[in-house]
This record gives C-alpha cells, sequence and structure tokens, in this order.
C-alpha cells in the first residue's frame, strides 16, 4: 500500500491508496459515526456521531474539514439529511428531537419536538406542486411524524402515523405520496400521506429493518435487517412478484449488537449497484441484476453504519463505530 501526500495540518485526513480499485481516504473523528451523507452536489459530506455533533468535509482532495457542529443535541445524533435544495441539514437525536441547522452560519433553525421516543431516521422529499420539502421522522415511540421542512414553519407536525411498535427506518416514495417505515415487527408499513392512514406492509424479514433506501427510479427498496438479511422489494404499483421481494441479499453481517446500519443505492449508474456496511469491519457492494456480491471493502477497525454513494461519480463514502470515515473510489458500471 502506498501513500499519496498528507493533507495540511490540522485538517484531521489522511489519503491512502489500497491495492486493487479502490481509493479511500481516512477522515478521522471521535466518535461513533451513526450517519454520513453526501450533499445533492457531490461537493459537501456531512456526518453525525455520538459525540452530539456533526462534521462537514469537502468530498475532493484535500478533503478539508470545514465545519463542526457541536453541541446541537443533549444526546448522539442517530440521522442526518441534506436538505434537496436549501443550505440546511436535519438532524434525528435520541434526546427525541429533530433540529434544522444552517450550514452557512452554523446555527440552528429550528427544533422540531413532538416525538416521545428516540429518533432513529429521518427523510426529506419535495410535496407535489406546492415545492414544499417534508420530513418524515420514525421514533422508539411507535409513530411517524411527518413535518415542514425549511427554516421556517409550523412547530407541529403535519401528519401523525401511529405504527403501535418502534419505527426503526423511514424513507419517501419517488412521488412523495407514500412514506415506508421500518419497525420492530419486521415489517415495513407503507402509509398514504393523502389518506393518513398506512395501506398495505412489505414482508419478508425475519427480524428489524435497519434501514430503508429507495432507487434512483423509484421502483425498488433496499432495506438491510438485523437477520445480516438485504432485501430488494419491488414497490412499483404493479409487481410480477406477489410478495414483491426482488432479491435477498448476504454478506454484510449485522451482528449482535443491534446497530441500524444504513444501506444505500449507486446513482451514477441509476442504482445498478446496492451496498450495506456490517459488523464484520467491510462493506458489500452488490449487483441487483444478478445479486452477485461485487466488492468486500476492508479499511475499517469497527462495524460499518453508514453508506452513501456520489449522486455522480462512482464513489462510495462508509462511516463505521470506529470514528472514521473512508471515500473509496470504485469501477464505474457497464450502463
Amino acid at each position: 500500500m502506498s501513500k499519496r501526500s498528507a493533507s495540511p495540518p490540522n485538517s484531521g485526513v489522511l489519503i491512502k491508496r489500497y491495492t486493487g480499485n479502490v481509493e479511500r481516504a481516512n477522515a478521522l473523528t471521535k466518535a461513533e459515526i451513526l450517519s454520513c451523507r453526501f450533499d445533492p452536489s457531490g461537493q459537501n459530506i456531512a456526518a453525525c456521531s455520538a459525540d452530539k455533533a456533526v462534521s462537514l468535509w469537502r468530498t475532493y482532495a484535500p478533503n478539508t474539514n470545514y465545519g463542526l457542529l457541536s453541541s446541537i443535541h443533549k444526546a448522539p445524533i442517530l440521522d442526518l439529511q441534506w436538505s434537496l435544495f436549501s443550505p440546511l441539514i436535519y438532524t434525528a437525536s435520541a434526546d427525541q428531537t429533530i433540529n434544522v441547522m444552517d450550514v452557512n452560519t452554523g446555527a440552528r433553525a429550528r427544533k422540531l419536538r413532538g416525538h416521545r421516543g428516540v429518533v432513529n431516521s429521518l427523510d426529506r422529499t419535495v410535496a407535489g406542486g406546492a415545492g414544499v420539502e417534508l420530513v418524515a421522522s420514525g421514533s422508539d415511540d411507535g409513530t411517524v411524524r411527518v413535518w415542514e421542512g425549511g427554516d421556517e414553519g409550523p412547530k407541529q407536525p403535519v401528519a401523525v402515523f401511529e405504527i403501535g411498535c418502534p419505527v426503526t427506518s423511514v424513507c419517501w416514495s419517488a412521488d412523495g405520496a407514500n412514506i415506508y417505515a421500518g419497525a420492530l415487527d419486521n415489517e415495513i408499513h407503507v402509509l398514504d400521506l393523502r389518506k393518513n392512514e398506512q395501506v398495505s406492509t412489505l414482508s419478508g424479514h425475519t427480524d428489524t429493518p435497519t434501514s430503508l433506501s429507495l432507487s434512483p427510479n423509484g421502483n425498488f427498496l433496499l432495506s438491510p435487517s438485523l437477520s445480516s438479511h438485504t432485501i430488494i422489494h419491488d414497490v412499483r404499483p404493479f409487481s410480477a412478484s406477489p410478495s414483491r421481494v426482488h432479491r435477498t441479499l448476504v454478506g454484510a453481517p449485522a451482528g449482535f449488537e443491534n446497530t441500524l446500519l444504513r444501506g444505500a443505492w449507486s446513482r451514477d449508474d441509476d442504482g445498478k449497484r446496492v451496498a450495506v456496511g456490517g459488523a464484520d469491519r467491510t462493506v458489500c457492494i452488490w449487483d441487483v441484476e444478478n445479486g452477485q456480491v461485487l466488492y468486500k471493502l476492508p479499511g475499517h477497525k469497527g462495524t460499518v453504519t453508514a453508506v452513501d454513494f456520489h449522486p455522480k461519480e462512482p464513489i462510495i463514502l462508509t462511516g463505521s463505530k470506529d470514528g472514521t470515515m473512508l471515500l473509496g473510489e470504485i469501477e464505474p458500471s457497464l450502463r
């Protein structure tokens, strides 16, 4: 393994070149990384951690750490999402709240209260013709709540869905009409925002889904679980499979820590690949078409908790309980 020149002093980044076709940037932090994501442009990275902070990084060399939003919650931050069109980041925390953070100023624009348990997951979408950003959140209190996003808006949720057991993950449908909610009952609940009710469920898991991610074309839903099986569900209006299970993938062990592992779809090739981290300290990347493992990427020293793909290039981002993020370049997919 050869090393390229290190980043400027105090940037907290070391660039390494690994054998093969994977190049990774090691972004050192102090606490377990629980979620990390590229912004919509792919130029920036945000990561949240168990030390109640959000760190901001440049995607490209020298991978500068240009911001730290510290002590914005009173407990670990479990998930985050970039706004789709504003310089904002939404954060979900074990302190039962959601924060709306202004990236430009580092200040908190809003705090959303309403959940009565740990907030495990959130996702955002743009609502119909109104152009309003909506945020869905799932909590241990057994509810999914929908909030108006942005730096201004009502303090109360615009919709509340009672699931009846802790909700571990949420994801919007492509049209913003439905919310998928993974829960402790091993089901994925399909919630209709217009009807304000549950309309169906997606089955197949034998243990709790840990995260949900929609394919770039909106037709498939990725769901890792604590059983170490990752399922791709067919969520098209008319599915050829009655069970709606498109693929069952094996290769990313969940371990015994009950960690909410966050998977992702590749976006530079319209979702031909998916990735999930595991307790074996690697990242598993599969070919969606045939279900074969394409990569098992090493480098972390702890459970890989979060994965995201760059929106425009074949670059993968991973975060781990070892307090580091790794940035890797993989082979472009054959279209």
